[in-house]
């Protein structure tokens, strides 16, 4: 028997997973450190004058950041108590009169008296924010202020960057997520009600592209990680609809960073009829691949053009098109590869290295298109109807050549002797070769209908889908691996390859699917509303009809003091096969396999509260997901191998808190706490345990079952902060913090029911930081005529520290074998510490 050893030490990791709760202790310590310091208090004083030394009263003076202050006396005089020993602002604004600031250092107990006189000039009225509860009640809402997008620091950015803060993540190459125990492919994303799909063939966060979704184009996020209405479409875990903006006067905005630059423009005609959002992005992501584990020449390339376009036929009708092309190519001509990784067995412990010289390369392209066509009725107020019709291809190729010698045994880590760096007991050596032609199509057409009726204490909605699906695939693809000069698996009369999928596929579905809900008032006085739905799903590929009732309630308790909103859901959420599903592990297609099906329900509550003067929003649900005719897969990268077959059950339980609110004013921030546990149990997941006598023969052997095991999407904890300050003196130099930790993943070995979930992926803990100053304000009145910055509202400038503790998180596993045939586990790293620069401009 082969046996199998790997790169957790588990003591080690313990002490890993013992560092988490230290870090969220030294950050609550961090935060609150503003309120300690405020004990020693000093004082400032003074009087506020307008032009001709007129006192001004009323006139709000508040601490930069903070939300509570003073205003002056009708003779404009003023008194405010200030920290002490610490620097900060003072900000003095009037309806009328431009804003001052000041900024002081003073000592314990010593007053500073002032005079501030305010310049006449234009000031815009301050924002009236009123809270939205449909965010509150729905279960599993999140809704995301697409802003702060171009802000979080992280290596792929945009608004799934933001959504792995509320899920996790343990990649940050790709913009796919996981969702409450599901898979990458049980996400839903919508845009202006037209779904959009991903590429299916990659194989890895390197060659992954851009997201759909251009921030920079967005109005709303609202994002679903659960307990969904049934007006949404028939997937497990999540939804992500997103609405573009509809502009209301000429402007745009351009960035250029290391990593991505891109340029947006939007505007409306004079007769107010006709509108126009059009994006442009290109990424090349070479810098951030420069310092992979794998030398060679990176040339990675990715762009796409987006648009939207408006037209107010009358007052009751509109037209809308959206158009997208996107293409990805990305080239690898690897050269050196050198790991390294502890390893501890029950026969030994060292400091294992692996030398790998490649030859060869991988060259591969996506492409991708979609137009959708709207036509909006508005009859009458109360009523609203969409008639849609939309296209889109996805065209994809991949060709891969590589082939990798390698020598792996102890690595020398003495810098004082010769051979530091290199391996000086061999254990293995070897050679392996990956090949690939793979060819991928697939067409979907959709035609659909949606309606809106207010009825007051009822809300209808309703909606009719037709789809057809043509899929053109060819695949071919194989591994090679020679170990000690022996071909495996070793067949002496044969040369075998080690792994070999070769298939061709051709495929058209056709799909009907439909819903109607309900969003009912019960009473005002009582503060419960019902959100009751039925859809359904036909496709004739296996004749499977699916119904799935969803139902949905929130109560607002109305004589409490305290602002707060109970919800929860329950419904049937049904999964048809699409095609990733229908291939099995050997490259052949199960046309016969049915829809993944599961119950869900949830439960929790919203909590609006304040603290330090300061709103904050409080949210805890719990779930419970149980399923059947599961898929299982396993997931290679941001690759999903699937088995092909409904061969097993599962469940997915856990509990999610966040919080959100203002640490400072005007500086949204979130932090995601979550608990989970996903098993699966799969049929006929029988081994045999062997029994050897002395000479290594079989004595006896004795079956076992594996039972319920970890899914791959098992993480106990996750952990998700995106934190928001400035200078205490200016707020025009901000900060931004982006911190995600999630607890260990299982790692299956492919093809093996007694090593799955034999091996462990290290906890991800990832620490992004981001410095930005504002070069140019909007203030237009002090530039002069003839300045080429005069239509330009700002100008940010940002410096970005991406994995700021220099983290090696591991994404996956290579399986070696050394001379007396035990397998051993070499980790594939992802990104390194890397800085980025990036400039954004809005006019």
């Amino acid at each position: 028997m082969t046996s199998i050893s790997t790169n957790f030490d588990r003591n080690k990791n313990f002490t890993r997973v013992k560092f988490v709760p230290y870090l969220l202790v030294f950050i609550a310590v961090c935060i609150s450190g503003n309120v300690v310091a405020q004990k020693k208090a000093a004082w400032v004083s003074g009087r506020v004058v307008g032009d001709n030394e007129q006192p001004l009263d009323n006139v709000s003076v508040v601490i930069l950041g903070r939300l509570k202050g003073v205003v002056t006396s009708d003779s404009g005089t003023f008194k405010l108590k200030v920290p002490a020993d610490k620097a900060f602002a003072l900000v003095f604004s009037y309806t009328g009169y431009k804003t001052e600031q000041r900024n002081f250092l003073l000592n314990e107990n010593e007053e500073e008296r002032v005079v501030v006189r305010l310049e006449r000039g234009a000031r815009e009225l301050e924002p009236v924010v009123i809270t939205n509860e449909r965010q509150r009640r729905e279960a599993g809402l999140v809704i995301i202020n697409p802003k702060n997008a171009i802000n979080i620091p992280a290596p792929v950015g945009g608004i799934e960057s933001l959504i792995k803060v509320f899920v996790g993540s343990n990649n940050e190459l790709t913009s796919q997520y996981n969702v409450r125990g599901g898979s990458y492919d049980e996400n839903l994303i919508y845009v202006n009600d037209f779904e959009v799909f991903r590429p299916y063939l990659v194989r890895s966060g390197q060659q992954e592209g851009l997201s759909f979704i251009n921030p920079e184009m967005t109005r709303n996020v609202s994002f679903y990680n659960g307990g969904f209405q049934a007006k949404y479409g028939d997937k497990m875990s999540s939804v992500l609809d997103i609405q573009y903006k509809k502009p209301r006067q000429f402007g745009g905005s351009a960035y250029a960073g290391l990593l991505e630059q891109g340029l947006h423009l939007e505007g409306i005609t004079k007769d107010n009829k006709f509108t126009y959002l059009i994006g442009v992005r290109n990424r090349s992501m070479r810098n951030l691949f420069k310092s992979q584990e794998t030398q060679g020449n990176y040339v990675p390339s990715s762009n796409d053009l987006q648009a939207l376009l408006t037209y107010q036929i009358n007052a009751k009708n509109s037209i809308e098109l959206l158009g997208n092309i996107s293409q990805t190519k990305f080239t690898l001509i690897p050269q050196f590869s050198q790991l390294t990784s502890s390893v501890f067995s029950p026969y030994f412990s060292a400091n294992l290295g692996m030398d790998i010289y490649f030859s060869g390369r991988e060259e591969d392209r996506y492409r991708t298109n979609m137009v959708g066509l709207s036509f909006i009725q508005q009859p009458k107020k109360s009523l609203r109807l969409k008639w849609m019709l939309s296209r889109f291809e996805n065209d994809e190729r991949e060709g891969i050549d590589i082939t990798g010698a390698y020598i792996f045994g102890e690595r020398e880590f003495d810098k004082s002797k010769s051979d530091f760096g290199l391996i000086n007991n061999p254990l293995g050596a070897g050679l392996y070769q990956n090949y690939a032609r793979n060819k991928l199509n697939i067409q979907v057409w959709n035609a659909s209908h949606k309606g809106y009726l207010d009825l007051g204490h009822h809300y209808l909605q309703w909606g009719q889908s037709a789809e057809r699906q043509t899929v053109n695939d060819k695949l071919h693809e194989w591994e090679y691996q020679d170990s000690a000069g022996y071909s495996l698996p070793y067949d002496p009369n044969n040369l075998a390859l080690s792994s070999l999928l070769n298939s061709k596929a051709n495929l058209t579905i056709n799909r009907l699917s439909g819903f109607i809900q309900d969003n009912i008032i019960l009473h005002d006085s009582m503060g419960v509303i019902l959100q009751a739905g039925v859809r359904y799903n036909y496709n004739d590929l296996n004749n499977e009809f699916l119904v799935s009732p969803r139902l949905g309630a929130s109560w607002k308790p109305a004589h409490w003091r305290r602002d707060i909103i109970f919800r929860g859901s329950l419904g049937i959420y049904n999964q048809p096969p699409f095609y990733r599903e229908l291939r099995r592990y050997d490259g052949t297609v199960n046309t016969n396999l049915k829809a993944q099906k599961s119950w869900q329900t949830s439960a929790g509550f919203d909590y609006n509260f304040r603290s330090g003067n300061r709103p904050f929003r409080w949210t805890v649900e719990a779930y419970y997901k149980n399923m059947w005719d599961v898929v299982p897969y396993d997931i290679d990268n941001v690759r999903i191998r699937y088995f092909g077959e409904n061969m097993a059950k599962a469940y997915a339980a856990g509990l999610e808190t966040r919080i959100f609110g203002e640490l400072v004013k005007d500086a949204e921030s979130w932090i995601s706490l979550g608990f989970m546990r996903t098993r699966e149990n799969l049929k006929g997941d029988k081994y045999y345990d062997y029994t050897l006598d002395s000479l290594g023969g079989i004595k006896d052997s004795t079956q076992k079952e594996a039972g319920w095991l970890r899914r791959p999407t098992d993480r106990f904890l996750t952990f998700g902060m995106f934190l928001q300050d400035y200078l205490s003196t200016n707020k025009n130099f901000k900060v931004y913090l982006n911190f995600l930790y999630g607890s260990n993943l299982p790692y299956n070995i492919p093809g093996s029911v007694k090593y799955r979930n034999a091996l462990i992926i290290d906890p991800y803990i990832r620490i992004d930081v981001g410095f930005s100053a504002l070069l140019l304000d909007s203030e237009k009145s002090n530039r002069r005529s003839h300045s080429p910055f005069r239509n330009f509202e700002n100008i940010w400038a940002t410096l970005e520290v991406f994995n700021l503790i220099d983290r090696d998180n591991t994404i996956s596993y290579m399986l070696i074998k050394d001379f007396s045939n035990t397998v051993f586990a070499m980790p594939n790293r992802l990104t390194p510490r890397l800085l980025n620069l990036k400039l954004v401009a809005r006019f």
